[in-house]
């Protein structure tokens, strides 16, 4: 009876969830506080009634129950039970179900961590929230269940996709759709705060800590997703504008300007107009991206392929989520208005700057994500937008937004001399032209283009870097190092943290393009031939049979061009027992001045001992350097989000 349980705790959520939201709305809107804390019980028990369900789901995979139509689907006897458990999650049913459940987790935090919250701004967020749960949660019951009976019950599964049988994509859709839920949160403020037309700095203070939560797990999300790509896939790369990857790096460029967006809020008050947009913005487009996965137009191997009927709900469920915020937000807007000033010369306008060219950003993969998408509905024929038109269009605003980047630290609130501020500037100018002219020769000919975005890279980190060392002069008097750092704000050490993570990210993933090198050729068992700078030898081949699958295990020994042996690679090709086709399994030789990278392809003949074999091989310069960055920028994140000021309502408003 797991299965019916599962079942029934999804029918009992999404009525507490209707109830919690109706509640909540009228206590918020009428001011009846005494209706908070069945508010606070009804959304801590819709996160234990939907844990318990999906609880009930991962049992049903663990224990091979095909009498579920959805673990029939996915799932096989022979799956490893760490798979099994991960398969929960490997299609459309199970994952919408992580989908709300996370929402239902995001609720309950919200409701245990904001009692410094007003009573009546607590109610209309948490109202909110379980308004979107339970649109979510009709969407399961009527379109999606994941309990489905089967009958007449198969001998076995069909197995999970062999690509998703990987330990990246166990872990990326849980992250990821931690970030895109995790912007409902900001999205229920930014209601909240317009149905009571306070949109102060309490609000914005009260509302960035779980804006940047949201924002870390979604970096963290991309992340394992981008490396997956990398290593998985065989042929070297990690990130290729597929419109599935592009749906959750939109609502990641918004939350990056929701973020900066919030910090001026807070602070000086103004940008409420951006701050509303961008919130509902960010939440939007997250939605978006489950509509792109969800509704059949896409053919990806992230994409669940399902029925129209399920995109056409997504799709009323959006227009009805952001009709009714852009109509509250229109009905507002009149009393958004302020009256700070500020120059141009200011912090102020930098962070304004910063959101323009993220915006953007935004808009341009809007534009090239959906642009093929509605030519073939409206009968226009066939498109194709790849990396020729995102590398044209957001080149130059990625290059501006490092440049302004390198400018804001030196500036101060409302309005700044250029006098005071050009020595510094310049030196970091200066020294960042230096490095960023000197660096391409050290992997190879030099470029004009890659100079100059390595010079903005640059500048970034090296006026961080000096903002950090000024702030220690002025605070650290007579301290340790270790001690002035961690008397800092948070906040302050995890902007510049994840600035310079940026910045770094952005300089691998300028020489990885510009000067990676890639070889194809067939190489026999023995034979060592030369690639480039490096020596391949293929020591020989070496069967393996693992739980669910066979494979053939290339052995080849890495030298240099001086025959110092760098190591030895041993890529994969399986076959897993559920058929398809066979899978690559890459080997890479990570250093930190670039990876080495091979692929094994297919045998070039028909006996094993005497036949060639296809091979592909990379030099990657910096790739490491892509990861490091994306990390620095979570570990920002995570100090920025972690910030105690945040928790207490009479305290000195965080340091941007």
């Amino acid at each position: 009876m797991w299965v019916e349980l599962g079942h029934f705790c999804v029918i009992l959520a999404s009525v507490l969830t209707i109830f919690c939201g109706v509640t909540g709305l009228v206590g918020g809107i009428r001011q009846v506080h005494s209706l908070l804390a069945p508010v606070r019980m009804a959304t801590m028990l819709v996160a234990i009634l939907l844990t318990a369900s999906f609880i009930a789901l991962a049992y049903a995979f663990v224990t091979d129950d095909f009498s579920v139509r959805y673990v029939a689907s996915h799932s096989n006897s022979l799956l490893p039970v760490f798979y099994k458990v991960a398969a929960v999650w490997g299609g459309h049913e199970g994952s919408l179900l992580l989908w709300v459940m996370m929402l239902a987790f995001w609720a309950a935090a919200v409701s245990l961590l904001s009692h410094e919250l007003p009573e009546r701004l607590q109610m209309l967020v948490l109202a909110v929230l379980a308004l979107l749960g339970s649109g979510f949660l009709l969407f399961i019951l009527l379109t999606s269940n994941p309990f489905e009976r089967l009958n007449p019950v198969p001998v076995d599964g069909a197995d999970l996709n062999p690509l998703l049988q990987d330990i990246g994509l166990v872990a990326h859709p849980p992250f990821l759709y931690l970030g895109y839920v995790g912007f409902s949160v900001a999205f229920a403020f930014a209601i909240a705060a317009l149905i009571t037309g306070q949109l102060d700095a309490a609000w914005a203070k009260f509302s960035r800590p779980w804006t940047v939560a949201a924002w870390v797990f979604l970096t963290i999300g991309i992340l394992l997703g981008s490396m997956w790509a990398y290593y998985e896939l065989g042929w070297g790369g990690w990130w290729f504008w597929d419109p599935v990857e592009n749906a959750s790096f939109m609502p990641w460029i918004a939350g990056t300007a929701l973020i900066h967006s919030l910090a001026v809020a807070e602070k000086r008050g103004v940008f409420k107009h951006w701050t509303v947009l961008l919130a509902i913005a960010a939440f939007s487009l997250s939605l978006l991206g489950t509509f792109l996965v969800r509704s059949g137009v896409l053919t990806s191997v992230h994409a669940f392929a399902t029925d129209p009927a399920r995109g056409s709900f997504i799709l009323a469920f959006l227009a009805i989520v952001v009709g009714s915020a852009l109509a509250l937000y229109a009905w507002r807007a009149p009393a958004l208005s302020n009256n700070v000033r500020f120059t141009w010369l200011s912090r102020e306008a930098s962070l304004l700057l910063n959101n323009v060219f993220l915006v953007a950003a935004c808009a341009a993969v809007f534009i090239g994500t959906l642009f093929p998408l509605l030519m073939d509905a409206i009968g226009g024929g066939k498109f194709s937008v790849g990396p020729p038109y995102y590398n044209r269009v957001l080149t130059p605003l990625w290059l501006a937004l490092l440049f302004f980047l390198s400018v804001a630290p030196h500036l101060h609130w409302r309005q700044n001399k250029w006098a005071r501020i050009a020595g510094r500037t310049y030196l970091c100018w200066g020294t960042a032209l230096l490095l960023g002219a000197l660096m391409p020769l050290a992997f190879g000919p030099w470029r004009w283009g890659v100079a100059l975005a390595l010079a903005l890279a640059w500048s970034v980190v090296i006026a961080s870097g000096e903002d950090i060392v000024q702030r220690l002069r002025k605070t650290g008097k007579g301290m340790s190092l270790w001690r002035s750092l961690r008397r800092q704000p948070r906040a302050f050490l995890g902007m510049h943290l994840a600035h310079i993570g940026l910045a770094v990210f952005a300089m691998g993933a300028t020489v990885v393009t510009a000067y990676e090198t890639e070889y194809d050729a067939v190489i026999m068992p023995k034979e060592t031939i030369t690639m480039g700078e490096h020596q391949v030898h293929f020591q020989n081949l070496q069967g393996f049979v693992g739980p669910n699958y066979e494979a053939l295990i290339g052995h080849f020994r890495i030298a240099d061009e001086d025959g110092r042996v760098l190591g030895v690679l041993k890529p994969e090709k399986r076959q897993y027992v559920s058929g398809g086709e066979p899978m690559t399994e890459a080997a890479i030789m990570r250093r930190f001045l670039g990876d080495l990278y091979i692929s094994l392809g297919e045998m070039q003949g028909s006996d094993r001992a005497t036949s060639g074999w296809l091979i592909r091989f990379y030099h990657k310069p910096l790739m490491g350097w892509v990861w490091a960055g994306c990390l620095l920028m979570v570990l920002g994140g995570w100090l920025a989000m972690t910030d105690p000021r945040y928790r207490r309502r009479n305290t000195k408003e965080a340091t941007v």
